[in-house]
């Protein structure tokens, strides 16, 4: 039997106004992210991608189509709803330290979506925020720091903490290693897949970095123009691209392993 979809997007369409035009930046896509799997999304600068991505975590409203989550629509109407939503999918921007409140120490800030949902006491929130800065690899000591205290890897791993902390089914990666070095890069991506393993979680993986998304990746899907134009198993659209973009994308592509792969191996 098939994995259940945690994410199913159907239809998805999302037009900015641009000098009086009416531009789609998300034409049509749908696409299905089932439990415990990676789905990579690729493409250019300016293909939609994270305008797709807002959309999919309840940043942006849709225009038409629709976004499931579980099975449950998720741009239902109501606070409930909505809240619902905010637990299950949660988001890791490419900034990390745009994404942390400079003014909070990072326990508060990994600790602050349990607050925000009624979880807990501030006592058992503390703990679990220690428990998860531990989880992705930072000392107890780093809870009582500053987010400007800390390296890129550092910080990224800290919103990667805060978007664990509410358990949800399918984080949405949005561009989360482009900011680092290549040998820090590798050290999320791998983390990542820790914490996928453990905790069984979906992701939406978002890149330009062909490398980095087939590495991680179960199944790509490639954007262009607003456009899912192709989708199919990593591999498989990684070595026999069907569509012409995805053949120049990956023609574009030295053969030989570069830093990354070599960094990110085991």
């Amino acid at each position: 039997m098939a994995a259940e979809a945690v994410l199913a997007v159907e239809g998805l369409t999302y037009a900015h106004q641009s000098g009086g035009l009416r531009v789609l930046a998300v034409d049509d896509v749908s696409l299905q992210v089932a439990s415990g799997e990676t789905l990579g999304l690729v493409g250019e600068s300016g293909c939609g991608k994270t305008t797709l991505a807002r959309l999919v975590v309840g940043l942006l409203p849709a225009h038409r189509g629709v976004v499931r989550v579980g099975g449950e629509d998720a741009h239902r109407a109501g606070l409930a709803a909505r809240r619902a939503r905010a637990r299950a999918v949660q988001m890791v921007f490419q900034d990390p330290f745009g994404s942390l409140n400079p003014r909070l120490r990072i326990g508060t800030i990994v600790a602050e979506p349990l607050a925000v949902h009624g979880i807990g006491d501030a006592e058992s929130r503390r703990r679990q925020a220690l428990e998860l800065l531990d989880k992705v690899g930072l000392p107890a000591a780093a809870a009582q720091r500053f987010a400007h205290e800390l390296s890129g890897g550092q910080r990224q791993r800290v919103a990667i903490a805060r978007a664990l902390a509410l358990q949800p089914r399918l984080i949405v990666c949005d561009e989360a290693v482009s900011a680092l070095d290549v040998s820090i890069q590798a050290q999320v991506i791998n983390l990542l897949r820790d914490l996928q393993r453990e905790f069984g979680l979906a992701y939406l993986f978002i890149s330009h970095d062909l490398r980095v998304v087939r590495y991680i990746s179960d199944r790509i899907a490639v954007m262009h123009r607003g456009r899912i134009v192709e989708t199919g198993e990593s591999d498989t659209v990684w070595r026999a691209p069907q569509h012409p973009y995805s053949r120049s994308l990956m023609a574009s592509l030295p053969r030989e392993p570069n830093e990354f792969e070599a960094a990110a191996a085991p």
